[in-house]
This record gives C-alpha cells, sequence and structure tokens, in this order.
C-alpha cells in the first residue's frame, strides 16, 4: 500500500548557554545551521550575548520515512563577524534519527552539550532543542486527464528498474539544456579544482552556502519522485533539493574536519592500547600486579600496585615500526622472594588481539570503551583485565599523555611541550635628588672630615645593575634628574635597591627598597607618574637613617621589549595588552621531518646515533616536538598555530639533538644544534601552503657543515586583507618608540638583559628548554665581531651598489653608441621631455608600473634556507673561525694586548651592524621591485598607477611648489611619527633574515 502522507521533521532552537567568547571582546554573536538529510536551514544572529535566545522553529521534510532512524541532524553553532571575515566555530551537535519523538504537547526540551570539531579547538556552552516528528496527510491527486495512464497505485507498485527508465525517457529533452549548462558551470569547477586541498580545509571553518545547480547528479529520490507525479513539488524545487542533497552529502561524508588541526603534515598510525584495571579472583596480599604488553620484540609493563587497582595508562606503539601482527597483553604478579633481595614474576593470565582486527578511530568520534577480557593460561580462572584496543593518528587525544614508543615512553624531556615566554616591561627609575645625607655615616672613625663628596646613585633589579652620573657639588642636596631603565618580568622581582654611594672614600651612604607590585603603570607620555620620597637606610656599620631620595617608578607598557635581534623579530606588539590590535592572520606550521642527519654522539660506545627534535619560536609562543630517538630520518608529523599581528615578521625554527635524554644529574649534557632556518612571513603568499626540504647548516670550529635536511609546510591565511594592507602604513614599533626614544647603545644593553631573562625563566620549565638552545634561537651572539659577518655584510653594500653601477655602464654605453637604436630612442625620448616637461613624472610612473608589473611573472620564489654564499662561508679561513668561537673576553693573548683587542671587536661589532643596515636598505629597494614582498610590490605598483594619473592632471610645477612648502612647513605642523612612505619602506623584506 502507498503511503497517503508525508513526513516532516521539526526543530525548535531555544536557546544556548555559556558559549565561547570569540569577536575578541568577551562576548559572541551567535547563529546556527542545522542540516539534515541534505537540506540545510539557519537561525537569525543574537549579537553579543553568550546566552542567546532563539526560539525558531525549522522544518525539514523527510524523504524517507523507514530509513528516518538512520539520519543523522547536525548543528554547526557559529560566530557572525563583520562582512569580509570568516565566521568562527562555536561547537556542533549530532543527533541520531532513532532519538527522535513524535510531536504532541510534551516535546521535552534537551540540553546538548557543544562539541569540538578538532583537538585543537576551545568549545564550551550547550545548546537547548525540541525535536520532534509529524506526518501531514496528502492532498488527493488530480484526475488524469488520459484515461489509459495507470492508476496511482499500479503506478507505485511498478519495480524501481521500470520507473528509471520511464523516467530516463522523460529527461532526455532536456539533455541538450543539461549540456549547455554543464559549459556554463565547467570554467568555474574547474578554478575551484585548481585550488590546494589545504585551501578547501582552511575554508571548512566557514559554513559552505547552498551549492549551485548542477546536472551531473543521479536522479532524485524515490519519495521526491513521487510527489512530483502527484504534482505536489515543483520539477524545479525538487531538482534544487537534490542536488543539494547530493553535494552536501559528499561535503559532510569527507574528512574535512578531521583535516584541519593536521591537515599540512601526513596522519602517522599509532596502535593505542588504553589498560585500565583488572580483577584478580585470588590475590596475594604480599604481591604486587603489572600488565605487560607484548609486541613481537617491543614489551612495556605498566606500574606496579596492589591488587583490583587502577592502572588507566595508554600506550601508543608506531605502527610503521611493529614486526608482529599480535598484542599479547598479560598480568604479572610481582612477589619478593624472602631473603634475597630479588624479585619473582608469575604469569595470572594472557589475552591475545590480532592487529588485523583492531578497530580504527578519528577525532572526532568518541573514544573506544574499554571492555573486560578474560585471561587465559595457568592460574588465570576468574582473572579478568579490562582494557581497549584502536588503531588513531596522532591526532588522537590519547596521544599526548601516551606513553610513546617512538619517544622513549614517558620521558618528560622527550614529549612535545609549548613554552611562553614571560611578559616583558620596561622599567624607568628617574633619579630626581637626594636631601639630608647624612655623610659621615659611611666613614668609620670618631669625626668624618670636611670635604666635597662626589656622589653617584646606582639602582639594581635582579641582576640588573645600573649606575647615574657623578655629581661633585659642595651641598648635601644633589641633583641629578636622569633615567635608569631596567627589563622586568611577570612575575616581578620583589624589590628595586636604589644605593647612593660616595666616590670619595668607596662607602654606601645608604639604600632604600622600592616594591615593584606597588609600581605605577603607564602607556603613552601623557601620563606623568608620581614622584615619591624613600627614607635611605645606612649599611651594616651604620645603621638608621642616612637621608632620604626622591626618585620616579613607573612600568612602561607603550614600549615593545625586544628579546630577540631587531631584524628578526616575531613581535613588535607593545607590553600593555590594551594597546594590542586583533591578529590580522593565522600562521600554521606543519614541522612533517628530516632527513639524512649525521650522528652527532654514540650509543653503547659503538655506534653513531641522533636523538632529533624541533623547536619554532614566533612571539612569546615556544613550541617543542617530541623527541624521536635514534633514527636519522625522524617524522614528527606535527602542526602548530600562531596568531599573526604583524606580517613583517621572522618564524625560526630549530634542529636539535637530545643531550638532556638519560643524563646523570652531576653531568648534564648540552643539546646540540643541528640546523636553523627562518622563515619572513611578508615574503608568503596568502593562503598558500609552501611545503619542502631545507638544508640544515651549522658553523662548527671546522668550518660549514651540512647536517641534514628539515621537511615542513607552511600556510600564512589572511583574515583580512583591509588589515593586513594597513599594517604596512602603520610604524613597525609603538608609538612610544618614537615619541620618547630609547638610545641604539641603551636597546642593546636591554636586549641582552631580556635575552638572558628569558633564557632564565625558560631553564625553569618542566621539562627544562636548555639555554644553549634559547640563545641560538633568539641570537644571543649576532652582534659580536665576527671576521665573516663583516666581509658578508660588506658585500652585500657591494651587490647593492653594484645595481648604481650597472646603471652608470647602461648611461655610458648610450652615449658611446654601443646599441644605436637605444640611443636614438633615448634622443627622442629627450626631445619630448624638453618639448613636454609635465609628462617626465607621469612617464617615470607609468614605466615603473608597466616594468614592475611585468617582473611578476619572473619574481624569486620564497627561498627559506640560509644561503651558505651570503653568508660568506666559503671564504673564511681557520684564524678568522678561531676568532669568531673565542670567547669574550678574549683569552688568546696576555692581559694587555686582551683589552686592545676587545676594544678593537667591541668597535668592529658596532661598525659590523652599521655595515648589515646600510646594506638593508638598499636590499629593501630592491625587494620592491622584484616582487619578493607581493604585497607590498602590489601596492606601490597601485600607488605607480594612480600616481602617473594624478602627475597627469596637476600640473609639475604646482606639485613642485606643494612639496617645497610641505618640505619647509612649520614645526608646529610636523608629526612626531614617522611619515606613511618612510613606514612602508621600513616594512620592505631585506635579507639580514637569510644570514647564517
Amino acid at each position: 500500500m502507498a503511503t497517503n502522507f508525508t513526513r516532516k521533521l521539526t526543530v525548535e532552537i531555544c536557546n544556548a548557554k555559556n558559549l565561547m567568547p570569540k569577536d575578541g571582546q568577551g562576548t559572541a554573536s551567535a547563529y546556527v545551521i542545522v542540516d539534515f538529510d541534505g537540506q540545510r536551514r539557519r537561525t537569525k544572529t543574537i549579537f553579543r550575548d553568550l546566552n542567546p535566545q532563539w526560539d525558531e522553529k525549522l522544518e525539514f521534510l523527510v524523504h524517507e520515512n523507514d530509513s528516518m532512524a538512520a539520519e543523522t541532524l547536525e548543528l554547526n553553532v557559529y560566530n557572525d563577524k563583520k562582512t569580509g571575515k570568516r565566521s568562527t566555530f562555536l561547537g556542533k551537535v549530532k543527533i541520531s534519527g532513532s532519538t527522535f519523538v513524535k510531536a504532541g504537547d510534551d516535546v521535552p526540551l534537551v540540553y546538548y552539550p557543544l562539541e569540538k570539531r578538532s583537538v585543537f579547538s576551545q568549545i564550551k556552552g550547550e545548546i537547548g532543542l525540541k525535536v520532534s516528528y509529524f506526518d501531514e496527510e496528502l492532498p488527493p491527486a488530480p484526475a488524469p486527464e488520459k484515461s489509459d495512464a495507470p492508476p496511482p497505485a499500479a503506478a507505485e507498485e511498478k519495480p524501481v528498474e521500470e520507473e528509471k527508465k520511464e523516467e530516463k525517457k522523460e529527461e532526455k529533452p532536456a539533455e541538450e539544456e543539461k549540456k549547455e549548462e554543464e559549459k556554463k558551470a565547467s570554467p568555474e569547477k574547474e578554478k575551484k579544482e585548481e585550488k590546494p586541498a589545504e585551501e578547501n580545509a582552511a575554508a571548512a571553518a566557514v559554513p559552505p552556502p547552498t551549492p549551485p545547480p548542477s546536472t551531473e547528479l543521479e536522479h532524485p529520490p524515490i519519495a521526491q519522485q513521487k510527489l512530483m507525479q502527484e504534482k505536489l513539488i515543483p520539477a524545479d524545487h525538487s531538482k534544487h533539493m537534490e542536488i543539494e542533497s547530493k553535494i552536501f552529502r559528499k561535503i559532510s561524508s569527507g574528512n574535512s574536519d578531521r583535516r584541519m588541526a593536521f591537515d599540512l603534515v601526513d596522519q602517522m598510525p599509532f596502535l593505542y592500547v588504553r589498560v585500565v584495571k583488572a580483577k584478580i579472583s585470588n590475590p596475594d596480599a604480599d604481591s604486587s600486579f603489572c600488565a605487560k604488553l607484548v609486541i613481537g620484540t617491543h614489551s612495556i609493563k605498566t606500574k606496579s600496585q596492589a591488587a583490583n587497582k587502577e592502572w588507566d595508562q595508554v600506550f601508543a606503539f608506531d605502527k610503521e615500526g611493529l614486526n608482529s601482527a599480535s598484542l599479547e597483553v598479560s598480568i604479572r604478579a610481582e612477589k619478593k622472594v624472602p631473603d634475597k633481595d630479588a624479585t619473582e614474576e608469575i604469569s595470572a593470565g594472557t589475552v591475545s588481539f590480532d592487529l588485523q582486527e583492531v578497530p580504527k578511530r578519528v577525532p572526532p568520534d568518541s573514544p573506544l570503551a574499554p571492555q573486560w577480557y578474560s585471561l587465559e593460561g595457568e592460574g588465570s580462572p576468574g582473572n579478568d583485565i579490562m582494557l581497549s584496543v584502536w588503531v588513531g593518528t596522532q591526532a588522537d587525544e590519547a596521544f599526548q599523555e601516551a606513553w610513546q614508543s617512538d619517544s622513549g615512553g614517558l620521558i618528560p624531556e622527550t614529549r612535545a611541550k609549548v613554552y611562553l615566554s614571560p611578559k616583558l616591561w620596561y622599567l624607568r627609575l628617574t633619579v630626581i635628588q637626594t636631601q639630608d645625607l647624612q655623610l659621615g655615616s659611611g666613614t668609620p672613625g670618631p669625626e668624618p672630615k670636611i670635604r666635597s663628596p662626589e656622589l653617584y646613585v646606582k639602582a639594581q633589579l635582579g641582576a640588573q645593575l645600573f649606575k647615574t652620573s657623578r655629581t661633585s657639588i659642595g651641598s648635601t642636596n644633589p641633583t641629578w634628574n636622569e633615567d635608569l631603565v631596567f627589563v622586568a618580568a611577570e612575575p616581578f622581582e620583589p624589590f628595586l635597591t636604589v644605593t647612593v654611594e660616595d666616590v670619595t672614600n668607596g662607602q654606601s651612604i645608604g639604600y632604600a627598597k622600592v616594591q615593584v607590585t606597588t609600581v605605577d603603570k603607564r602607556t603613552d607620555d601623557k601620563s606623568e607618574p608620581r614622584s615619591r620620597w624613600f627614607n635611605l637606610i645606612g649599611d651594616e656599620a651604620h645603621k638608621g637613617y642616612a637621608g632620604r631620595i626622591h626618585v620616579r617608578v613607573c612600568l612602561e607598557g607603550g614600549y615593545h621589549v625586544l628579546d630577540e635581534a631587531a631584524h628578526v623579530t616575531s613581535d613588535v606588539r607593545a607590553t600593555a595588552s590594551q594597546l594590542s590590535k586583533p591578529p590580522i592572520g593565522l600562521l600554521e606550521v606543519g614541522i612533517r621531518g628530516a632527513a639524512n642527519l649525521l650522528p652527532v654522539k654514540t650509543k653503547d660506545g659503538t655506534r653513531g646515533t641522533t636523538d632529533a627534535y624541533v623547536v619554532a619560536k614566533y612571539g612569546p609562543k615556544w613550541v617543542r616536538t617530541r623527541t624521536i630517538l635514534d633514527r636519522f630520518n625522524p617524522r614528527w608529523n606535527e602542526q602548530y598555530t600562531w596568531d599573526v599581528y604583524d606580517p613583517c615578521t621572522v618564524l625560526t625554527i630549530g634542529v636539535f639533538d637530545n643531550g638532556r635524554y638519560k643524563h646523570d644529574e652531576a653531568d648534564i649534557k648540552k643539546d646540540v644544534r643541528l640546523g636553523k632556518l627562518r622563515v619572513r612571513l611578508s615574503t608568503l603568499d596568502t593562503n598558500r601552503v609552501y611545503v619542502g626540504t631545507y638544508s640544515l647548516m651549522v658553523l662548527l670550529p671546522g668550518g660549514a657543515k651540512k647536517m641534514g635536511e628539515i621537511e615542513i609546510a607552511l600556510r600564512f591565511s589572511c583574515s583580512s586583507w583591509i588589515s593586513l594592507i594597513q599594517a604596512y602604513a602603520n610604524p613597525m614599533l609603538p608609538r612610544m618608540h618614537y615619541v620618547k626614544p630609547l638610545g641604539p647603545a641603551q636597546q642593546d644593553i636591554l636586549r641582552h638583559c631580556a635575552m638572558r631573562i628569558v633564557t632564565a625563566r625558560l631553564a625553569r620549565s618542566e621539562p627544562a628548554l636548555g639555554q644553549e638552545v634559547v640563545q641560538f634561537m633568539l641570537d644571543t651572539d649576532m652582534h659580536m665581531w665576527s671576521m665573516r659577518r663583516s666581509k658578508a655584510n660588506w658585500f652585500r653594500v657591494v651587490g647593492c651598489l653594484s645595481r648604481a653601477a650597472t646603471m652608470i655602464r647602461w648611461i655610458d654605453g648610450i652615449r658611446t653608441w654601443i646599441h644605436p637604436p637605444t640611443t636614438v630612442l633615448v634622443h627622442v625620448l629627450l626631445v619630448a621631455v624638453v618639448l613636454c616637461p609635465h609628462l617626465i613624472l607621469p612617464t617615470i610612473f607609468m614605466y615603473a608600473f608597466l616594468i614592475i608589473s611585468l617582473r611578476f611573472r619572473y619574481r624569486q620564489r620564497v627561498s627559506i634556507t640560509m644561503d651558505p654564499r651570503l653568508s660568506y662561508l666559503d671564504g673564511v679561513g681557520a684564524d678568522e673561525l678561531d676568532e669568531e668561537f673565542d670567547g669574550f673576553p678574549s683569552t688568546r693573548s696576555v692581559d694587555q694586548v686582551r683589552v686592545r683587542y676587545d676594544r678593537l671587536r667591541a668597535l668592529a661589532g658596532r661598525a659590523q651592524t652599521l655595515l648589515g643596515d646600510i646594506g638593508a636598505q638598499g636590499e629593501r629597494l630592491e625587494a620592491l621591485f622584484n616582487w619578493r614582498d607581493p604585497r607590498a610590490t602590489g601596492i606601490f605598483v597601485v600607488v605607480c598607477l594612480f600616481a602617473s594619473l594624478m602627475f597627469y592632471v596637476v600640473p609639475f610645477k604646482a606639485f613642485l611648489l606643494g612639496s617645497g612648502f610641505y618640505y619647509l612647513r612649520h614645526p608646529r605642523f610636523r608629526h612626531d611619527m614617522p611619515s606613511l612612505p618612510l613606514n612602508f619602506f621600513r616594512r620592505l623584506p631585506p635579507q639580514s633574515d637569510r644570514i647564517l
């Protein structure tokens, strides 16, 4: 019998609670997208509310009544952003069709917890729903015009194959229209197929729109065909529903959500075994029990404990390294042998698993439930073990907590970790004056001599010590008005110690302690911090009141505290969080693996080995991969993300050998550097995946050496093109660096202080990030004297000047008629310029626009590896290398020569930096014309085009007069910040980040 009703599903979306704030302001603008059986509905957006109330009812047509229980209702909650920005994910819910209830007066309101889409999703909250279905009777079909047509019942009883044949015959006249539609849709389809799969995975965070009509699909479902035959659904509407159903099923059936967390790396299969607990029927009170897992030559035990206690341990075996097809899990009873310092193991039963039959699990599927298994063997009647076995990947939630076979198990020094640099502040101490100093308190003896004191003030914060200038006056109230700037890290040091000292007798007059937690914070130069008086306390010999000192102390939050070399900085934000702008993009780094690593140590005293791991640093976030033990071709396949606030920043990646693995407490070995590479984000195209293998070079006392290769994948995703373009017009550093700048020498000293603080804090982590690792990543020795670096910087300058020499030779070639057609053309151009001087600037900018635009196709691709030729590694001698690896101060000569040599090295180091800065300016100009930074060059090309049009309209004389007046304007009308062209030029990428 044919059904005379159609079934509809009603989803009432009531409200949500405790959603995750996603708009950067502590709130979220939520909306819901509901998908069922190929149909999609969307609710309205509730703006800026973490507990939104929708109260909307959405209806869906159930195509197959009998298969409704097998369908799944999926709800995705998104945060609605402004126009042009992708919506962010707030959570999802999947409801099986078997739980749907029939509509009535008592449809329950059920709150479902929001689920994650990937392991790195930050989701919380729940959503309240009422889901029910109802049956609606169909109106009687109109009487057919021809009496030859079969009755509806007979038509429904036809075999499915006959129905398909008839439908194909009816659809034949429309085949020509379908072919035309296919031709129109094919260009769009080819463009979509040209996009890399990684872009599609990244775009999966945005709910896909309703797909356009297509003609390459099969026939609509039978339920819709019946409704079409009965003329209850228009043909066009049914076709649209069919297309939407097919395409959406194709999207939802894939693993796009699962690829988002690890889409830049390969999925690595791991065999997971979770051992929960065991049930021992007749336990011995003196015995302890453990579970032993054996796969071929691999074996591992759980911790030993009393009977019937939980282990709840997870083991992850690298599936490619397994040499057996079966897993054996046994319970071992360990009992101490009387009168002997030994233990005896007795088997309490074994259970085996065929690895070919182990189920697979891919997140976000729920974890596999553990089961009880009966143990077999002698002495095992009634003994059971609860465990679960599955095959997963490194994306599994249990991977981080599991014992890992490729990284030495549960050793902390080999685990993957994320570190954060401490938040750094500049602490400014302004020493104003002192009063009522007891100058005799520091001089032993009955009566102090009357003299003219020579005083100075020194201040100490932790290991940092700075002094004011000396003041020689006849009174006891000297005045300095000098600033002493320190680097302070959260949590702060308890006290800042201020001491007044007398140079005449080398004695301390008195000291005062300033509690750092009570110091005022400011974010600009407009608010003046309050000044305070502190009583000075005498030294140990003369305790008591020794005068007082007037100071002004504040924590500067408007600066960015540099803790790495300025030309490879990865963060330029101010310390104060309220001054930071929202991120403009996302950097994703996939650390895939390494190849052909060289051995750096011996194992068992017989063969060489390498235990490699990777450290990546961008901004305050450091990531460290797990250590792959004893492999020259390790595969990490770990992926990490960073928020990008400025495109003109540098990512640093270093590879090290783990020397702290299985070390003795008394003899901690250092990690050995295997190489480093840097990536400037401005040289990367947005939303493009870069996958490649890059050489690892390291400089040793014997010369440069290739230590192997590393394979990484990069993607810089832009969330807002407007914000990305605006970044090129903003100053490189926060405003305080230009309004109240710090001197170059002072900045260099503070940078080294910040480096030491970051090194010390990361060394106190667990597991520690070694001092040698942090210093190598931060380039702490970048400003030290090196003949090799000086030569490299010099040849960089020469390389830029050679472009000017080439231009001079070209002009000389025109003058000497080496190429007559070119010389004739220049004569014609000269006559045109003389006759029409107003066309000079438009012509120059138009030529620049055309020439640079044509060079886009010949632009140099991104080169991530360190450049040995640019680093001048081939022309360095043994003595120069010895000088570069020599410590500071030098230890190669007598005391007098060492002092002079060190002074020379310090001076040469500044000259070296100056040469590098000069070379960077020429390289920036060269990068502007070579599309090294495609966005910056694109902006310049557009400016050239508009400038050519503007100078065509504006007379040159008017422009020259306006430029002169603007250049000579009164200082009152000048801004205290750098100009827009200067900001743009400083953001162009130099070659300094490629110097080894």
